[in-house]
């Protein structure tokens, strides 16, 4: 009983994790695109923006992120035989990468909360897509539980993480359009096209 417990802890911690990762990357870039605005518009929105990614950084990501790798070795404890299986290690794998993944969210928040906006907004976004890969991947590793589906499992999530990324690039593209034609960049010729 005890383990069902432990187990329904660790989900829940990883689900406010991947919730903190996810909005904290919109935020890096809702503050990346603040910093190009004119003052007081600037100034008002970045205070903004920082104050809500410190909150969300410490009381619900980063203990959601400690308290992951509490349950989640803790049921490893107390089950070590799943450690048997393949896909258990190719799920902890991904859950180094999302680790890796968080430690550059923190490198991320350091730069922007001491005004440093290194990283575009696009690079931002294909940043924010990666998380969604690692959930991917992670999810179907825990429900199918498969080491022979597994080269199709990564083939399917190379094409989900392609897709991903060309979505980005298609918002990229639409935003800029609309962007000149709000600026009058875009002769009038071709507004109806």
């Amino acid at each position: 009983m005890d383990y069902l417990y432990i187990k329904a802890l660790h989900v829940i911690f990883v689900v406010t994790w991947f919730a903190g990762l996810f909005y904290m990357v919109r935020l890096f870039i809702y503050t990346k695109e603040a910093n190009e605005k004119e003052e007081p518009t600037r100034l008002i929105l970045i205070t903004q923006l920082t104050l809500m990614q410190k909150k969300l950084w410490y009381i619900i990501t980063w203990p959601s992120f400690i308290a992951t790798f509490i349950f989640g070795p803790w049921m490893l404890y107390l089950n070590p035989a799943i450690l048997t299986f393949p896909w258990m290690w190719l799920k902890l794998i991904f859950v180094g990468l999302l680790a890796l993944y968080h430690l550059q969210c923190h490198a991320y928040y350091k730069q922007q909360q001491a005004g440093i906006f290194k990283s575009s907004s696009f690079k931002l976004r294909l940043f924010n897509e990666l998380a969604t890969v690692f959930l991917v991947a992670i999810v179907f590793l825990i429900i199918v539980r498969s080491t022979s589906g597994l080269v199709w499992g990564m083939i399917g999530l190379f094409i989900f993480a392609a897709l991903l990324m060309g979505g980005v690039y298609i918002y990229k593209r639409q935003r800029k359009t609309m962007a000149d034609k709000e600026n009058g960049n875009i002769p009038p010729e071709t507004l109806n096209n």
